[in-house]
Parts: structure tokens; sequence; C-alpha cells
């Protein structure tokens, strides 16, 4: 059974960090320990780790704030991500273990997602087809580094949907060309798509 730090950590990271309407707030430790059931210790605990990820800001006198992400957080989260995506490309199509077929299954389930209520939803699945290319690899340290950017690329990826109209309609169609590509068995183009797809993201983001 999860610990109350555990527990404060996981709601805090996967649901309040990523919600757009929290970006740049100050969180209520007591209104956290009410909705998830503890004590306001183990929030205090779970903010603290958070703040060592940078994810949250401790303001001296007035708590815990959901830090937007900066530009240059953007940028070097693109970066990475291009890095490490563009290898389990390269890397699953030369050992022949492209996963196909839970890539496609990931994107009808984005196919049927749509509008604002859905948007957590859409990127989460986002992020899931994403990590089942990496996790394809079969490198365990590869995965536990990918995972680690989640909360970010979840942010991220939600703030974007905010800021352009059509978005999800243009990630799907992104997403295609990335799982095209990798049907073929095309290093290079699945490559391509990728940075297609993180360049267009980084563009919506910066330009909200």
């Amino acid at each position: 059974m999860a610990s109350g730090r555990e527990k404060a950590y996981a709601y805090l990271k996967d649901t309040v960090l990523t919600d757009p309407a929290m970006q740049g707030e100050y969180l209520s430790e007591q209104d956290i320990a009410d909705r998830i059931g503890v004590s306001r210790t183990p929030i205090r605990e779970a903010l603290l780790l958070l703040a060592a990820e940078d994810l949250v800001e401790l303001v001296p006198k007035r708590g815990a704030r959901v830090a937007p992400l900066s530009g240059r957080e953007i940028r070097e989260l693109m970066e990475l991500r291009a890095i490490v995506e563009r290898y389990a490309a390269q890397q699953v199509v030369d050992t022949g273990r492209a996963p196909v077929r839970e890539l496609g299954e990931l994107l009808e389930r984005q196919r049927v997602l749509d509008g604002p209520e859905q948007a957590k939803e859409f990127i989460d699945i986002d992020h899931l087809f994403h990590a089942t290319l990496v996790s394809a690899v079969g490198n365990a340290l590869l995965d536990r580094h990918y995972d680690g950017l989640r909360s970010r690329q979840v942010r991220a990826g939600v703030v974007a949907l905010f800021n352009q109209q059509g978005r999800q309609e243009a990630v799907i169609d992104e997403h295609r060309a990335i799982l095209d590509a990798l049907t073929a068995g095309d290093a290079a183009a699945a490559c391509a798509a990728i940075d297609n797809h993180l360049e267009s993201t980084l563009k919506v983001l910066l330009a909200g």
C-alpha cells in the first residue's frame, strides 16, 4: 500500500500539475489533503520532492506555486525527447521490434477523444504512444529516464491543445506519419516525422 507521501506525490504530479487551470497558481495544502484523505504532513513532503524536481516553486510565506514551464524548459524538453525518440525509432526498425500494432491501437483510442473535457485523457494517450515506442527498445534505464519527463510532457501537451484550435487533429496526423514510417521499416522517415511532430508542438507552445 502506498504511503501518504507517495499518494500525495502521485496525485499532485499526475492530476494537479497537469491541469492547465493550475499553471501559475498557489496550492492549498489543506484542500489537497482533504481531497485525497491524508494529513497535511505528507502533502508538504510531496511538495518538497516536487520542488527538488523544479515542478513546483516554494515561495516564502506564500506556499507552493505551480511554476509554468518556461520557454527554455519547453525547448530543452523537446530537444531531449527528440534525442530519445529518434534513437528509439532507429533501434526498433533495425531490430524489427517496432510496436506497430500497439501504436495503431493507441492512435485509434486518440481518434475518438475530442474537446477540452477530454484533453487530459488525449495527452495521457499521447504520452503512452511515445513511451510505447521508447519501451520497445528494451532498455530499462532508458524507460526510466523517459518516464521522468512524463509530468512536463503531459503539462506541455495539454497546454498546446488549449493554445491552438485543431491541435488534436494535427497530433493524430503527426502520429499517423510516425506509425506509417515505422510500419514501412523506414527509420529515416520515422525520425523526420518525430522531428516534425515535436517542432510543431514547440511552435504552438512558444506562440501561446
